[in-house]
């Protein structure tokens, strides 16, 4: 139980990686806010499933693209749980595959502002009182997109790039305050958006059907990005800071 007595806020944590992350870093000991935009009834399946470990848990809604909801939000955190000393931003939308020249303006705008902005707006909140802890750590759940830029992704491509230049410019400005800032990316995982994903760009309908050519024989799991974060905010982490580590079997593999 690493992290008895820390409080995490994980962001977008009402399914998917989010919740897998909440789940374990609540195994190791913490107490969690769950943040959700939307659905209700996952984030508080989710808080449940967090209580009958014996920790802590409530639900929060805040699209954490909006300053004043992320300030009512970690004020109300800090009242109920305590004063944030991990921060998972994890909370992501994915663009609509159009070409530069195709995406509108607005779509720019929300998937840019729910990567960057809203990571940018937490940390500002958390990290004064994160100082005054024995430790702090800051994790952003990026993506292997920054590795490859692809085509027709520009805002998501230009949203997890800044979120990985806010993490890298946070570990230089923090690690003298015992805050570590670290970046993990993810390839494809199952999740809902991940079949989403899948299903509009290949036409996959079933992600087991590319078991077979995924690294050691399976798709990632939301609990394989989980196992990196919890080792990252964990005792057992000490010195690594301003890191990026990717969670995706080595790349894509050639048969």
């Amino acid at each position: 139980m690493s992290l008895e007595g820390r409080v995490a806020l994980v962001t977008g944590s009402g399914r998917g990686v989010g919740a897998g992350i909440a789940l374990a870093l609540a195994e190791d000991g913490a107490d969690i806010a769950i943040n959700y935009r939307r659905d209700e009834a996952s984030a508080a399946e989710v808080v449940a499933q967090i209580e009958k470990l014996g920790r802590r848990a409530k639900a929060y809604q805040s699209s954490i693209d909006d300053f004043e909801q992320d300030v009512e939000m970690v004020g109300l955190i800090e009242a109920d749980l305590g004063p944030v000393g991990i921060l998972v931003n994890n909370a992501g939308i994915a663009s609509r595959g159009q070409s530069v020249a195709d995406t509108e303006p607005a779509e720019l705008q929300r998937v840019v502002a729910t990567h960057a902005f809203g990571p940018h707006y937490l940390s500002k909140l958390v990290i004064p009182k994160m100082r005054e802890q024995t430790r702090g750590d800051i994790i952003m759940i990026s993506s292997v997109a920054t590795r490859g830029l692809g085509a027709f992704g520009a805002p998501y491509n230009m949203g997890k790039c800044a979120m990985e230049a806010l993490a890298y410019t946070l570990a230089k400005e923090e690690r003298r305050n015992g805050i570590r800032v670290n970046i993990v990316a993810p390839g494809l995982v199952e999740t809902e958006m991940g079949r989403r994903l899948m299903k509009a760009t290949a036409g996959v309908e079933n992600l087991r059907d590319l078991d077979k050519t995924m690294a050691f024989g399976r798709v990632c799991q939301p609990e394989d990005v989980a196992n990196v974060v919890r080792f990252l905010v964990s005792d057992q982490n000490s010195y690594l800071t301003g890191e990026r580590l990717y969670c995706d079997g080595g790349g894509p593999q050639a048969f």
